[in-house]
């Protein structure tokens, strides 16, 4: 059989690796990134690099964006030369970003007025598993529409859970990056305060992330912040920030008052304003070190 025709959007840490595996799967790739020379090394494996997001979608079966917020998400969609204003009737449109649950109905709602299936389909894991094809895929939306597109998102994956109607995947992903947000401020806290304690730092950490609190997060951001080594970022800290206030506001809209959440959120930006927000995750330690 013929393999769909993929369109992509976005070429940032996440989306590069996402699209060298479309591409290595054998799937005929078209990508749009804001900035065109991110894309130049695509074209130079054969993937067409469009100008626009309507230009890449215009001929695609299967369209799926891998942007940083919701404002990214509505420009590539709705925006001037918008995706949506040239795909064709029965177009699987797939937002892979981790974005409010309020925005992903309303463009639902959009690819529906147009007569295409949608699927909110955020992923967990970062960096390393985006080039490594081992995201777990979070989808919302028809099981119809999923085990049509299932065959490109496996070439990405190593787990594709599907979890209800639109938007309950973008709800689960904000609730696991809100669940990351806060480890990682409680950590950046009781790192500083294993430091200035005058605690042994090694023997410390070797307690704390072979003990109960050593999720798998806290063993790998424990080591960033060791090593104090935030660049190339796996995942930036502004867009963990901007995770925690969509968490908190989808918090809200359930009569939840998310009090870790915010705290957290509170942490990240004092992080931002101390100039770590273009760096990985880890550094929202940086701010509790004086020297």
């Amino acid at each position: 059989m013929e393999r769909p025709r993929i369109a992509f959007f976005g070429l940032g840490a996440m989306g590069s690796g996402m699209a060298c595996r479309i591409l290595g799967a054998g799937f005929p790739l078209t990508i749009y990134n804001r900035s065109a020379a991110r894309a130049e090394p695509f074209r130079a494996e054969g993937a067409i690099v469009a100008g626009s997001p309507r230009e890449a979608a215009g001929h695609a079966d299967i369209v799926i964006s891998m942007v940083a917020d919701d404002g990214a998400s509505r420009g590539v969609w709705l925006g001037e030369d918008g995706a949506l204003s040239s795909v064709a009737p029965g177009t699987i449109l797939i937002e892979s970003s981790t974005l409010s649950v309020e925005w992903i109905r309303s463009l639902a709602a959009e690819a529906a007025a147009r007569g295409c299936e949608f699927l909110d389909a955020p992923v967990t894991g970062s960096k390393p598993q985006a080039a490594a094809g081992e995201l777990c895929f979070l989808v919302g939306g028809p099981a119809g529409a999923l085990e049509k597109a299932r065959p490109v998102l496996e070439a990405m994956s190593r787990a594709i859970v599907h979890l209800g109607p639109t938007g309950s995947g973008s709800l689960l992903k904000l609730i696991n990056n809100f669940l990351c947000g806060v480890q990682a401020a409680s950590l950046a806290e009781a790192m500083a305060l294993v430091e200035k304690g005058g605690l042994d730092r090694a023997e410390a950490l070797g307690i704390l992330t072979n003990g109960a609190p050593g999720s798998p997060l806290i063993k790998a951001l424990s080591a960033r912040m060791t090593a104090r080594e935030y660049t190339p970022p796996n995942f930036l800290l502004r867009l963990m920030a901007k995770d925690l206030a969509y968490a908190s506001a989808e918090a809200k809209r359930h009569a939840l008052d998310p009090v870790t959440a915010a705290a957290a959120l509170q942490v990240f930006q004092q992080a931002i304003a101390h100039g770590d927000g273009e760096r990985d995750l880890s550094a929202v330690v940086e701010q509790f070190r004086t020297d």
